[in-house]
């Protein structure tokens, strides 16, 4: 009896230390493809969309190359977040196509080794991955993406800006030429400007002047200290007359209310929740902040609904002799972003609830994901 229980625990130590070396063995090339698939999607989108938008901002609305690209980078973890899914998918996908092609799947399911025990640690990378997205996306990124914008709006502040000279103009032009503000400045030193009179025209029916003694940009805007403030009506009758010791003024920054598109990005879950519920929004606005809101929770479930998918479709039958696995990704990477794209369009409509679009690609991608798990698992071919 003794000698029973020796020989079993034998086998299950062996059988346990095999399965410990398959996991190693599945890990580290889902892994080095992992990072592969990263780096290329990353590489694809930045080159993409971002690099269009640097073109963008440094043709229309002047930012320096050098604060541009600055700028890109910091939107860099926005990016790998994206990327995440992608590369959890591409790996999955090629590596099992890979080890099935070679009947490696095949010689493991016959000896007792099941697609569900294959599958597992691949499983667990995919929820490590998935957290990994939710706490970049959490943490990183939304400071990130503030300072991305910080830097944007105290650029195109500064851009107006000559250091060293003194008693100069320079102008603001809107559509079609038309003069929208005229600064004088008597001295600038040190990006701080002395002895500062703007004539603001960008109102209809009245002109502001202000004088102040100083006046700086910042990413809130420009910042005057001591200075008057007068309103004028166009037959020069003064309507009003404002003293300040410190004044804010959004002069020039033309560019924030592009930036702030993409308010939602710089809140976590908790501060995009509680800026949704008190402050005053639009209808629309607060249909689109609520759908960025449940997709900061979707977009990192996707990674394990990817796998889902991916597993099974990566088990290649013996007829088939070619690794079809990158093409498998590039169709689900492909349905599964039209699809959240039109979804989210949706929502930001009012079509469907702000729940449902946020969370309809992944509902879909694992139904579809459990059908064909369930098929190539519990059903024999």
């Amino acid at each position: 009896m003794a000698e029973r229980l020796k020989n079993f625990v034998d086998v299950c130590v062996k059988k346990y230390s095999s399965l410990k070396i398959l996991d190693k063995y599945l890990l580290k090339q889902i892994i080095m493809m992992f990072l592969m698939g990263v780096f290329v999607f990353s590489t694809i989108i930045f080159a993409s969309d971002t690099f269009i938008t640097l073109i963008k901002q440094i043709t229309q609305f002047g930012i320096p190359f050098k604060v541009a690209l600055i700028m890109i980078l910091l939107n860099l973890p926005s990016v790998v977040v994206l990327s995440i899914p992608m590369g959890v998918l591409l790996s999955t996908v090629m590596v099992l196509n890979k080890l099935s092609l070679a009947s490696e799947i095949t010689v493991m399911r016959s000896c007792g080794i099941g697609l569900n025990r294959i599958a597992k640690p691949i499983f667990i990378f995919a929820f490590i991955m998935s957290l990994a997205t939710f706490v970049i996306n959490e943490s990183v990124a939304p400071v990130m993406s503030k300072q991305s914008k910080d830097l944007a709006l105290w650029a195109l502040g500064q851009k107006n800006i000559p250091e060293g000279k003194e008693n100069f103009v320079f102008k603001e032009l809107g559509d079609n030429w038309y003069l929208k503000r005229l600064f004088y400045v008597g001295k600038c030193s040190k990006k701080t400007l002395y002895n500062v009179t703007v004539l603001d025209n960008a109102k209809p029916g009245t002109i502001q002047v202000l004088q102040a003694r100083e006046g700086k940009t910042s990413p809130e805007g420009w910042l005057f200290q001591k200075g008057a403030i007068y309103t004028i009506d166009t037959d020069g009758q003064v309507l009003n007359t404002t003293l300040f010791d410190n004044s804010t003024v959004k002069y020039g920054l033309d560019l924030s209310r592009e930036l702030n598109k993409n308010l939602a990005n710089e809140m976590n879950f908790v501060a995009l929740a509680k800026y949704v519920s008190k402050a005053d929004l639009s209808p629309e606005d607060k249909r689109a902040f609520t759908v960025q809101l449940f997709d900061k929770l979707a977009l990192p479930l996707a990674t394990i609904v990817f796998v889902l998918v991916g597993v099974p479709l990566a088990i290649t039958p013996p007829r088939v002799r070619y690794n079809r696995g990158f093409l498998f990704s590039i169709l689900i990477i492909f349905a599964f972003y039209v699809l959240r794209a039109l979804s989210i369009s949706f929502g930001n409509a009012g079509s469907i609830s702000p729940f449902i679009a946020a969370w309809l690609p992944d509902l879909i991608l694992a139904v579809f994901g459990f059908y064909l798990y369930y098929k190539k698992v519990y059903t024999i071919e």
